[in-house]
């Protein structure tokens, strides 16, 4: 008598880092605390130098540690991916400044064992989710006609703005979510990677993943597999920087969907400009003009690049 094939479930971990041996430290402490911890893990740092000297601490994980350089969180991501190895079912994509819960990759995976075919990707629930930024502005009626916000969490407008998710109470199907705590079927990545074209402090490069993926597959978020975010101050740069990846990314993202509205988009980012100039009229903080400067060079950048 044949015996029946017991269906694996098996789940590596990729998590990009660059130059955060304590915030790298902390999320693998998360993993081995696991009530089911992954099969591997595939850290892929991009610092110049070598901080990661501690991962002998670690030997109840199978760790694969490369390293890549110039660093970029797409680039990373993509080369952690391609090393996953073949006996896993399944890939996380963890950040490292996540912190799981404990029973968090357990209930992940009881999710994944039920789940449609159809279900390409499922993000971890964010706990300490931050208050929603201009929530008043982002509510209004008007908002909402012009396609550039909506009530609804875990959308994407037709400006090519994407809606918080928030702490969700049970499953809830998203047309997107963060890279930075999801798990994923393997054999997306035949189809689908991360855009390169988004470098460095790679904003919006989640949003543009998971949406592109979502068009063929359906995205969920799973209630029961808590996780906390603890962002480094910092991350994005400067406002200058940010201000001009902001406006160049998002139009990038835009351009790439037939379906969203580049004319909308600019809409949105110039009221955007607009709200970092009245924040530094208010508070006095020059982070806030500078940002405002950086999204006039981005528009600027983003006309030239037409031609």
């Amino acid at each position: 008598m044949k015996k029946m094939k017991t269906e694996r479930h098996r789940i590596c971990i990729v998590i990009p880092t660059k130059d955060r041996p304590e915030k790298l430290r902390t999320v693998l402490q998360s993993l081995v605390n696991q009530t089911q911890k992954p099969y591997e893990v595939i850290i892929v740092d991009g610092s110049e130098k070598n901080t990661v000297d501690f991962l002998n601490d670690f030997n109840e994980l199978k760790i694969n540690y490369m390293t890549l350089q110039p660093p970029s969180a797409t680039r990373q991501r993509n080369l952690g991916i391609k090393a996953v190895s073949q006996d896993c079912d399944f890939i996380g994509l963890i950040d490292d400044d996540v912190v799981l819960e404990e029973r968090a990759i357990e209930c992940m995976m009881a999710f994944w064992k039920i789940a449609d075919k159809n279900v390409g990707g499922a993000a971890f629930n964010l706990m300490n989710h931050p208050e929603i930024y201009a929530e008043k502005f982002k509510s209004m009626r008007i908002t909402e006609k012009l396609g550039l916000y909506s009530k609804t969490g875990g959308k994407v407008t037709a400006a090519g703005f994407q809606t918080l998710i928030g702490k969700v109470k049970r499953n809830v199907f998203v047309d997107w979510f963060s890279s930075g705590a999801s798990v994923w079927r393997k054999h997306i990545f035949e189809s689908y990677g991360f855009d390169e074209w988004y470098t460095g402090y790679s904003y919006l490069e989640d949003l543009d993943f998971s949406y592109t993926v979502g068009e063929k597959y359906k995205l969920v978020v799973v209630a029961d597999a808590g996780y906390y975010h603890y962002p480094a101050p910092g991350g994005r740069g400067s406002g200058y920087e940010f201000g001009m990846k902001e406006v160049l990314n998002r139009l990038h993202f835009v351009k790439k969907h037939e379906e969203l509205s580049v004319l909308k988009c600019f809409l949105a980012l110039k009221i955007r400009q607009l709200m970092s100039v009245w924040l530094f009229l208010k508070e006095r903080k020059f982070y806030f003009l500078s940002r405002a400067i950086g999204n006039s060079v981005g528009f600027v950048k983003s006309i030239m690049q037409k031609r």
